[in-house]
């Protein structure tokens, strides 16, 4: 599996209540599938490590042009960007292992036609930018995916220390690949790096094959692909607590990003380092990850999740504040442990926020939002930190990257990753399924409405709770949402919505989770009459 940064560090059917925390962060390598799959994917992210710095060296061999040393890295993080989302949709709409074994397939066949033509002789600086973009694109097609089976495979409770386990695995393998890349490099030469990553895919392939995970019956034929983009924006529009992960998610990375853009610059420009002691600096930052990870369930014991945020984030001011000052290489060191374990800290603590906001039915594409969110954000933090660096100074970038992450941690006021904390997104059913009907499900648009009957004094109370049901008609699908009142009749209140379609409407109530179950009954209870609310479903003459 090539993955390409360290946001795809997330790898059940109970899935989505906030968990206990546990007392040992090693519980989930309890789980058979996990503990392989975790294996399997350790060993293939080694063989991605390995196989950037063959592609980098190739190309710096082939070609000493800067612009063409840009557009590998150009061509290895641009697939992020354009096949994320539509990654995440087929990942809800088809079955997630099929697909999985489909993008390691895909990794499997561009990492082995790039050995051949090594081997051969024949790579060029084309050849291997399109060699790059197609690995990539096999990790962008895994992304999404990959992270919305966590649940699957470990319990509930365990969510979490999954989370810090598999950040503990991008670490490991980033600690291992480059220099085993680089030796392996120096010894036989980039078609064996290349080689190596083709066959580390194969382990990650046949956990897959041999993991049978639980079948979900669909009562209903699968979504269309661009209804399905639709459904997935609107929920995470409709999404509060997501909506908060992703403005958190751009609030640390814009200004966190500074740290890795810069990094190599100072430890080339102002240490007046080789390969060998950056490669030193990274390995600090490697291990105070993986302390990190391995204390995240104790720190999530003492610290919620907005405290935690706000901790690291402050951790991650201070080293970059280092990182402008400190010249000396042991002592910068030091500070780049911390760098390792407050990263980790965020990303794990955004990752299981992200995890824990979206409903099964959507949650890979929910996810491969928050993944090109996450990637725009470093990207576009890049370059304004490398032009500014370029224009002021190194120091100065840091420092005002350094004044921007503390600002931006005050976005903690008012965006809370623990505003629902009682969430639940378990599947539901309505207390009032719709009959069955035989009507074409392609018809459309779709009207319904709900009539309640509210008392003059808990008029204002009923309207404010209609707004979090509005937003469980958006997050269903519905297009647009309203509530009236009868003028002729006070205390009468109508709700009315419209879906795309008849199927809409059906997945709609499909789609109810026990969060929106809780919600529908604090509504029912302003309502006074006996009966359920009365509800009418009008459907546009064909």
């Amino acid at each position: 599996m090539a993955q390409v940064n360290d946001i795809n560090d997330v790898t059940g059917s109970e899935e989505n209540a906030p968990a206990p925390v546990m007392a040992s962060p090693w519980q989930p390598l309890r789980q058979p599938v996990f503990r392989m799959l975790w294996i399997a994917t350790v060993v293939s992210n080694i063989g991605s490590w390995m196989n950037d710095v063959g592609v980098n060296w190739t190309m710096l061999t082939l070609s000493a042009d800067p612009l063409s040393v840009a557009l590998v890295q150009a061509a290895s993080s641009l697939p992020m960007f354009l096949f994320a989302l539509p990654s995440g949709v087929l990942a809800d709409i088809i079955d997630r292992r099929k697909y999985l074994l489909f993008s390691q397939l895909w990794v499997f066949i561009a990492a082995a036609g790039l050995t051949v033509l090594s081997f051969t002789g024949h790579v060029t600086p084309l050849m291997l930018m399109i060699a790059a973009f197609l690995m990539s694109m096999g990790a962008a097609m895994s992304s999404p995916p990959f992270q919305a089976i966590v649940p699957d495979l470990v319990k509930k409770a365990e969510l979490g220390p999954a989370i810090a386990l598999n950040s503990l695995g991008i670490n490991i393998s980033r600690a291992i690949g480059p220099a085993l890349g680089g030796l392996i490099l120096s010894f036989a030469g980039p078609w064996m790096v290349f080689l190596l990553n083709a066959l580390s895919v194969l382990g990650v392939a046949w956990v897959l094959y041999r993991w049978k995970g639980s079948s979900n019956v669909q009562r209903l034929p699968p979504e269309h692909f661009f209804s399905a983009v639709r459904a997935g924006l609107r929920y995470v529009h409709a999404a509060p607590v997501l909506r908060n992960v992703l403005v958190r998610t751009v609030a640390f990375f814009v200004f966190g990003s500074a740290g890795w853009a810069l990094l190599p610059l100072v430890a080339r420009r102002e240490l007046g380092l080789g390969p060998g002691g950056y490669g030193i600096m990274l390995a600090f930052i490697g291990v105070g990850a993986i302390c990190g990870a391995v204390l995240l369930p104790r720190l999530r014991k003492r610290f919620s999740a907005d405290r935690l945020m706000v901790l690291a984030s402050l951790l991650f001011a201070t080293t970059l504040l280092a990182l402008a000052f400190i010249r000396q290489f042991w002592l910068l060191n030091a500070f780049e442990f911390f760098t390792g374990f407050a990263w980790i800290t965020v990303l794990s603590t955004l990752n299981l926020g992200a995890q824990r906001s979206a409903a099964r039915w959507v949650k890979a594409r929910a996810l491969a939002v928050y993944l090109t969110v996450f990637f725009g954000s470093m990207t576009v933090g890049s370059a304004v930190w490398g032009q500014l660096a370029s224009r002021y100074g190194i120091p100065l970038a840091l420092c005002a990257a350094t004044l921007g992450m503390v600002l931006a941690s005050l976005t903690v006021l008012r965006w809370r990753l623990d505003k629902d904390p009682d969430l639940n997104l378990d599947v539901s059913e309505l207390s009032e399924p719709v009959p069955a009907l035989n009507i074409h499900h392609d018809r459309g648009p779709v009207r319904v409405s709900y009539e309640y009957q509210i008392r003059a004094e808990d008029a204002h109370a009923f309207t404010v709770c209609m707004q979090d049901m509005r937003r469980v008609r958006r997050r269903g699908g519905a297009i647009n949402w309203a509530l009236y009142e009868d003028i002729f009749q006070p205390g009468v209140f109508v709700e009315t919505f419209v879906v795309g379609s008849w199927m809409e409407q059906l997945r709609q109530l499909e789609r109810y989770t026990m969060n929106d179950r809780k919600i529908q009954s604090r509504v029912y209870a302003f309502h006074q009459a006996q009966q359920t609310p009365v509800r009418r479903y009008l459907i546009a003459p064909e």
